[in-house]
């Protein structure tokens, strides 16, 4: 008995190797204790408010131990200069709090992730020698005496995309488009909502704060809808994603000198699958968990292969951050309202910056900068025969080929361990391509290019086809639900690898 007391209490503490993640059965035992609490006190807006609060804390100290403080810190901080830019009666007074507002949070994304650049720059410049360790961390030891390992920074989880939702707040209070929260534990509440915490969607405060103070809903075909998004995200992260992630993909990418081209080609096309699978897998798992919860988060992939052009697949992709990019980025630098050159100019800049937000890498640079002379592009062809916005059905699917193409090779400088990685790839695949061993190497790989196949077959299906089966589940009686879901459980548990793969996006 002491010894099981002794462990749960232990589950309480952080530990870096076993985080609370969606695949994890920890997650579900945890999920199941706080919307136990949650149905008990749903019906008062406060008490729901707060304890999904406190939870979401929990959930983010699981997830990033220390560094929960430091998301709290940014809840304090800008609760108060939110409620400075709703109180100031002048124009001078709100730009000095939004400016405040940005740098402050902007500051932490710069250290975290973007430190180690900079020092390097400034050593390749300047000829120094500066050595990089956490100085934050350097700083509390001196003052609490606390022995924390500086030796390296440890990017927070799910820093980027806390700290673009706080700037939508705080920039949606200065263009008087949401009212600010009632306290600061809603505030709270807003920032750190669990299911999209840490990897999105990045949610607006317009969309979202609302929510927070109606009456709480779901319907019977809502809670089908919920729990066939779950299983919908969890078969995509657990059964395709992490299965051709550890056994085919990153083998390639770690030594594609060792493999022909065509293994090479294949692992293109399977981390395009793999990434759509793990991101979108975690966003359908939110959606579900928030929409059981009555919160309504917004669609953050709509089959995004399926375009048919590159500014299509921007409206399919991670919808959030490339609204995100639109509104408070490209159209604030002036959109394709200062003519066509400067269009293009604005295009190229949100790009890239959406390029570095994903990390602080020449890789990361050129995936930013390629899409960004892709949109551009395609701005221009549009701009020489205007007609061709919408696409001829005869055409469709030529053009979705060539965008897929398009999109998967630009996926390699995002995947690759470096840029020297994609070259050699790029060699293998234009110079030792060996299409002769195709019948063997499929023999080989059955079935892990099987999956990747009926991956994309699943993803090709026309939207009809997807919401019949889709409907067709939100119909079944709870009985079949309780039995489709201990199946596929069932079948998850088999895909499971020796060590849990995290979410991609966690990185970011």
């Amino acid at each position: 008995m002491e010894q099981l007391l002794l462990s749960f209490l232990e589950w309480f503490k952080y530990s870096a190797q076993k985080p609370l993640l969606f695949t994890r059965p920890d997650f579900w035992y945890f999920f199941v204790v706080i919307y136990a609490v949650f149905c008990a006190i749903y019906k008062k807006h406060f008490r729901r408010n707060t304890w999904l609060f406190v939870v979401s804390l929990f959930f983010y100290f699981k997830s990033s131990g220390f560094f929960f403080s430091l998301i709290i810190l940014s809840v304090v901080i800008n609760h108060f200069i939110g409620k400075g830019i709703y109180k100031s009666e002048t124009k001078r007074g709100k730009n000095l709090y939004v400016t405040l507002a940005v740098l402050y949070n902007l500051s932490w994304l710069v250290y975290f992730k973007y430190t180690y650049f900079f020092c390097g720059l400034i050593n390749d410049w300047f000829g120094l020698e500066i050595a990089v360790s956490d100085w934050i961390l350097e700083g509390m030891n001196f003052t609490f005496g606390s022995q924390f390992d500086t030796s390296k920074i440890i990017l927070p989880v799910g820093i980027s995309f806390y700290t673009f939702q706080i700037i939508s707040y705080i920039v949606d209070l200065y263009r008087k488009e949401v009212e600010p929260v009632k306290n600061i534990l809603d505030f709270g509440f807003y920032v750190t909502f669990f299911p999209q915490l840490v990897a999105g969607p990045i949610v607006r405060a317009a969309s979202f704060i609302p929510q927070m103070y109606q009456p709480f809903r779901l319907t019977r075909e809502e809670a089908g809808q919920a729990l066939f998004y779950i299983l919908n995200g969890l078969i995509k992260k657990m059964i395709i994603a992490d299965y051709i992630s550890v056994n085919f993909v990153d083998r390639v990418y770690d030594n594609p000198l060792n493999y022909t081209g065509l293994e090479n080609l294949m692992a293109v096309y399977g981390y395009s699958l793999q990434i759509y699978c793990d991101f979108s897998g975690y966003t359908d798992i939110a959606i579900g968990l928030a929409m059981w919860m009555g919160f309504r988060l917004p669609l953050n992939f709509h089959s995004p292969y399926k375009a048919p052009n590159i500014t299509d697949f921007w409206r399919r992709w991670h919808i959030s951050l490339s609204s995100w990019l639109k509104d408070y980025l490209y159209i604030p630098l002036g959109g394709n309202r200062k003519g066509k050159n400067r269009t293009y100019i604005n295009l190229m800049l949100t790009m890239l910056l959406g390029g570095l937000w994903h990390g602080a890498a020449l890789r990361f640079i050129v995936w930013g900068a390629l899409h960004g002379i892709y949109l551009a592009v395609h701005k221009f062809f549009l701009t020489l025969f205007p007609k061709q916005k919408t696409t001829p059905y005869k055409w469709k699917w030529v053009w979705i080929f060539i965008t897929f193409h398009i999109v998967s090779f630009t996926w390699m400088s995002f995947r690759g361990n470096s840029m020297t990685t994609v070259t050699y790839m790029f060699n293998q695949i234009f110079n030792h391509f060996e299409a002769e061993h195709f019948f063997t190497m499929a023999k080989a790989y059955n079935a892990v290019w099987s999956l990747i196949l009926i991956g994309f077959i699943l993803h090709w299906l026309p939207t009809k086809t997807k919401n019949w089966y889709k409907g067709r589940f939100v119909l079944l009686p709870i009985w079949a639900k309780i039995v489709a879901t201990v199946l596929i459980v069932f079948i998850l548990a088999q895909f499971v690898s020796a060590d849990i793969q995290p979410f991609i996006y966690f990185q970011f």
